[in-house]
């Protein structure tokens, strides 16, 4: 993971910058917790400014994009967080868990050392939408194997586990794998897609953008989806996994 995001998170802030509609959900997921930690925290996404935050990070590039007045971060790996047991009240994983080498490792140390956690996550299916169905499907069939599921949330010491989807709204400012579907041509800038770590993973970007592009210009992908241009949020299967130490 440190080496990938050395490589394509260069211009990472500029393109993740943090929804505020999305923030909002997280927060309401932390609850009342003021001590959180931020695991594979990168430049600093979502950190509440209201609260005792640290994060954890290990590449220097997501690091160096971290704001002035960000919250004090740690490198460190998720499989081996250098915190005592019970140190905060909280740990967020914000869409970060399928860069982990071993996620079942991460997720127990986050439950060692937070009474809560949080983690935003991806559930890849075929209905996922138009971008990973019609014209990446290598995408789609490379995250279904390293995103896991959120039943595999339940038995890591952690009860009442609540799970929730995360709409994703037309005009999303966080601009993750899925934040373009009503801004298809957006997926034609290259420092946006360098910002998305599955294009990264891809061997073959050009048939992709060439069918979209196609697409476009023959108006096939605004019938295929003229639905979607009424919509101002959707369900494509971001969740947040939510649950309390045992």
């Amino acid at each position: 993971m440190t080496q990938l995001y050395d490589t394509i998170g260069t211009h990472y802030a500029k393109y993740r910058r943090p929804d505020p509609r999305i923030a909002a959900a997280i927060t309401a997921a932390i609850g009342d917790a003021r001590r959180v930690v931020n695991v594979g925290a990168g430049a600093g996404s979502y950190e509440p400014k209201d609260r005792d935050v640290v994060a954890v990070e290990p590449s220097e590039t997501m690091i160096a994009q971290r704001a002035r007045d960000a919250a004090p971060v740690v490198r460190a790996s998720a499989m081996s967080l250098p915190f005592r047991d019970g140190a905060f009240d909280a740990a967020i994983a914000l869409l970060t868990i399928h860069h982990w080498p071993d996620q079942r490792a991460g997720l127990l140390e986050m439950v060692r050392v937070a009474k809560r956690c949080v983690v935003l996550t991806w559930e890849p299916s075929p209905s996922s939408s138009w971008l990973t169905r019609d014209y990446f499907p290598e995408i789609l069939a490379y995250d279904r194997t390293v995103f896991p599921p959120a039943s595999s949330y339940y038995g890591l010491l952690l009860k009442k586990v609540v799970v929730r989807p995360v709409l994703i709204p037309h005009d999303c400012t966080d601009g993750f794998l899925e934040a373009y579907w009503r801004r298809p041509e957006s997926y034609f800038d290259p420092r946006a897609r360098l910002a998305i770590s599955s294009f990264a993973r891809l061997a073959d970007v050009d048939s992709g953008l060439t069918a979209l592009r196609r697409d476009l210009d023959d108006g096939t992908w605004a019938r295929r989806n003229e639905t979607l241009m009424n919509e101002t949020e959707l369900d494509l299967g971001y969740r947040l996994v939510m649950g309390e130490k045992a």
